[in-house]
Parts: structure tokens; C-alpha cells; sequence
């Protein structure tokens, strides 16, 4: 067992809150739901929300419901997120996008064990035991002012990271029990992933993580039946990457787009002597690529720097 699992196991014997950390994809959902399945609470409810999708104007009634009458349209008691985990697990994904407002009402919650629902008069106790989870170094938003600090140190009591992909020494597992899940559903006859596939799909670094790798092998799955490989597709699946992730020296203050910028091509094309290859390289993208973003540009014969008038400022 690894250590975030062996982590994971120990504070599901607990009611601590946890805050799980980890790079978008990683499966800190995951995560939550097997520190619920393996706690005392696990026959209560596990109740998730994603805090970046809160809209302001629903945060307060949201969280600790309301009563009917509380405002125009309540036309019943509403229970909020909180008690509706209530014996059970709250897990709040992207906790670093939890509206500022909304951070100091979680935090009452936290310290007087009750909810006070919109329109209510009197406190009403809540049981549940909390798992955060963000991608965010919240240390960063609260000197940036975006997150409170006395909460964040009431949501950091037992913090777990969870690995990218990349780092994952079980990786052959992952890449299998995804595969298993997928073809169960897509096939009448269960298809295993043979050995040589993992060690294709080990090749790389999985920048979107397990998510990114069930696409890719959701794509496998329905494709292979129409002799598509598996390397085409990791093929066109990390060279679409390549261009969304150029390097620094080549990118505008860290926008993306669909294919590099013009002036980054001819910077690139400047800088190695109008040779396509080595300038393709520096940009990450494939040389077809920049034969087409050439001729794009009408621009048909690159065979030395001396085409171009002057060194282009990037």
C-alpha cells in the first residue's frame, strides 16, 4: 500500500476533517468516497458539492436550507447541503472557489455543530463529519485574500496529497481497473488490457491524470472495433497537448489557443535558421503542423533566417 492509502485508512477511523490536495484529475473524489466506505459513517449519506459551481445568491440557503416563507418561492422547507449529510460524510470539491461569504458561514457551522437555515430562529444540530478537497495551494489564496485563514487551519487537521499519475508506482493497476470498468459496460465478452498496451499508455505523463486517462481509454474502446490503435490515439490525444502546452519561451503570457502564435512560428523558424524540423521541435508540435501554419500564412519557403527582415520580439 502507498502512503496516501496507508493515510487514508487512518483517518477513516476518525471524524477529523480531511483535506485532500492534488493536481486536477488525480481522484480526490475517489479518495473521499473510500475514506467514507471505510469509516463508522459508512451507511450514511455522502453528500458532495463542487464549491467553483455555487452561485452567490443561493450560498447561504444552499448550505443551511431554508424555511418555508424564508423568500419568494419557498413554498416548503428546504434542507441544506449539511443536513442532508447529516450522520453521514459532507465532501466539499474545489474548496479554494468556495465564495468568501460562504467561507465564514462554513466556518460557524464547523464550530457550533449547527446549521441556522434562512428564516429560521433557532440553531438546528448537524452531525457529519467533513472532507474537503482543491488543487489550489490555499496557503497562496489566503495571503492572496481569497481564502480565510482561521478556516483553512480548521480544514487542514489531517491533509492528504494524493500523487499525479506519473508518480504512481501502481499505475499498471489504475490504467487496468479503469479498462475492466469501461469494457464491462461496452462489451457483451470482458476485453483484458494486455501487457504491451500498459506499458504504452506508462509512456506518458497523464497532465489531466486519471480522467484524462479514462478518456483516452473510453476513445480505445470504441475505436479499436474500427482498427483505430491505441497509438493513433495516444498519438493525436498528446500532440493536441504539445500545442495547448508550448514552452514559456514561445508562449504569451500563458494563453492557450489551437496552434501556436504567428510571431512565435517565426520566432521559432528565426532562431534555427528556417529549419522546420528543429523549429517544430522547439514548438512542440508536430513539422505537418508547421508546414500547414506556413502555408497558412503564405508563407511557402523557409530555407534560411535571411527570409524574415528583423529577429521578432517574443
Amino acid at each position: 500500500m502507498k502512503k496516501h492509502e496507508q493515510l487514508m485508512l487512518i483517518a477513516a477511523q476518525s471524524n477529523i476533517p480531511v483535506l485532500l490536495q492534488g493536481e486536477s484529475g488525480v481522484g480526490k473524489e475517489i479518495a473521499a468516497k473510500f475514506i467514507h466506505e471505510h469509516s463508522p459513517r459508512n451507511e450514511g449519506p455522502f453528500v458532495a458539492l463542487n464549491c467553483g459551481a455555487i452561485a452567490r445568491n443561493l450560498a447561504e440557503s444552499l448550505l443551511e436550507g431554508a424555511k418555508k416563507g424564508s423568500y419568494t418561492g419557498a413554498a416548503c422547507d428546504h434542507q441544506g447541503i449539511v443536513q442532508a449529510a447529516n450522520g453521514g460524510t459532507l465532501f466539499l470539491d474545489e474548496i479554494g472557489e468556495m465564495p468568501f461569504d460562504m467561507q465564514s458561514k462554513l466556518l460557524r457551522i464547523l464550530q457550533e455543530h449547527s446549521v441556522l437555515p434562512l428564516g429560521a430562529t433557532q440553531n438546528e444540530p448537524v452531525d457529519f463529519r467533513l472532507i474537503c478537497a482543491t488543487n489550489r495551494d490555499l496557503q497562496n489564496e489566503i495571503h492572496s485574500g481569497n481564502f480565510r485563514k482561521d478556516l483553512f487551519f480548521r480544514l487542514n487537521a489531517f491533509p492528504i496529497v494524493i500523487p499525479p499519475l506519473r508518480n504512481r508506482e501502481d499505475f499498471a493497476d489504475i490504467a487496468t481497473a479503469i479498462w475492466n470498468d469501461i469494457t464491462a459496460r461496452t462489451f457483451a465478452v470482458q476485453l483484458l488490457l494486455r501487457k504491451w498496451e500498459i506499458r504504452v499508455l506508462s509512456r506518458y505523463d497523464w497532465p489531466g491524470n486519471i480522467r484524462q486517462l479514462k478518456n483516452v481509454l473510453q476513445r480505445y474502446a470504441l475505436l479499436m472495433q474500427h482498427n483505430i490503435s491505441l497509438e493513433e490515439i495516444l498519438s493525436e490525444e498528446f500532440s493536441r497537448q504539445a500545442i495547448n502546452d508550448i514552452d514559456e519561451h514561445y508562449t504569451y503570457s500563458g494563453t492557450r489557443a489551437s496552434a501556436p502564435n504567428w510571431q512565435f512560428i517565426q520566432k521559432a523558424l528565426y532562431e534555427h535558421n528556417g529549419n522546420k524540423s528543429r523549429a517544430a521541435k522547439a514548438l512542440k508540435i508536430s513539422r505537418g503542423c508547421l508546414c500547414y501554419q506556413i502555408k497558412k500564412h503564405e508563407l511557402r519557403e523557409w530555407n534560411s533566417c535571411e527570409k524574415l527582415n528583423r529577429p521578432i520580439e517574443a
